[in-house]
């Protein structure tokens, strides 16, 4: 193909815009930050009416706590088992290998795995740096290790209910199962943080602060992600064509 001497030269096409679901998940971040970063700072200084807040709610869930052996019991259950850190990570694990060995996504899968990673380390880093005592009861019911905030059943259940979801919406799956899967995330979300203060284990802010925290890594994740072209692989692995035996004419 030639070109004319007094042609413009050829241009690259212009960059394709941002997506709708990029521009969404910058602007929960920026506001999911925000929140974040002021709950952070009324739980550091030890904000009077928080801490009200906070004991107030902690004396009557361990009240009921007490009261309520059955509950109590289930609750432990859940928390301790079905809601864990570790098996929610271990879940999210076993999606990330289904991505990359049945559908040929290695890129999203180590994506999802990184996001788990990344925000397990924050957990810690955070639950360090901020060194909140957890309450402390004469009749305990459970028992937990390391500081109070954020609560990591809270952000982990948060991060890896909603990377899941996201995967789900990704893989282009029925209505009905995106219903349903949102429907079981919400309750896992929001159940282990009314477990982890019914059992005493966290104030209200904790949880609180673990849903937030959670929320900006899903959030900061997705935009990462619609930001870098190279994780944004999609689709299965593809299938070679089956040969018909003819050939077409010259």
């Amino acid at each position: 193909m030639r070109f004319s001497p007094h042609a413009p030269p050829p241009t690259a096409p212009p960059a394709a815009p941002p997506s709708r679901l990029h521009d969404a998940a910058l602007r929960a971040a920026v506001v999911l930050a925000v929140c974040s970063l002021v709950l952070l700072a009324l739980v550091d200084v030890s904000w009077h009416p928080l801490v009200t807040l906070d004991a107030e709610v902690a004396r009557t869930t361990h009240r009921w706590a007490v009261a309520e052996d059955g509950p109590t019991a289930v609750f432990r259950v859940l928390t301790d088992w079905f809601w864990d850190p570790l098996t929610l990570r271990a879940l999210t694990l076993a999606v990330a290998v289904w991505l990359a060995w049945r559908r040929g996504q290695w890129w999203s899968a180590l994506w999802l795995l990184g996001v788990v990673v990344v925000a397990a380390l924050a957990q810690q880093v955070l639950k360090a740096v901020v060194a909140r005592p957890r309450p402390v009861w004469p009749d305990p019911v459970d028992h937990a290790h390391y500081s109070a905030f954020p609560s990591g059943h809270a952000m982990t259940a948060t991060v890896c209910c909603g990377l899941l979801l996201w995967v789900l919406y990704h893989q282009g799956v029925g209505r009905g199962v995106r219903r349903a899967a949102v429907t079981v995330a919400a309750v896992s979300v929001v159940g282990v943080g009314f477990t982890r203060v019914w059992l005493g284990v966290h104030w209200l802010s904790d949880v609180v602060g673990g849903w937030l925290l959670g929320a900006l890594v899903v959030a900061a994740a997705l935009v990462v992600r619609e930001r870098l072209p190279l994780l944004r692989d999609s689709g299965p692995r593809p299938t070679a064509r089956p040969r018909t035996g003819l050939r077409s004419r010259p």
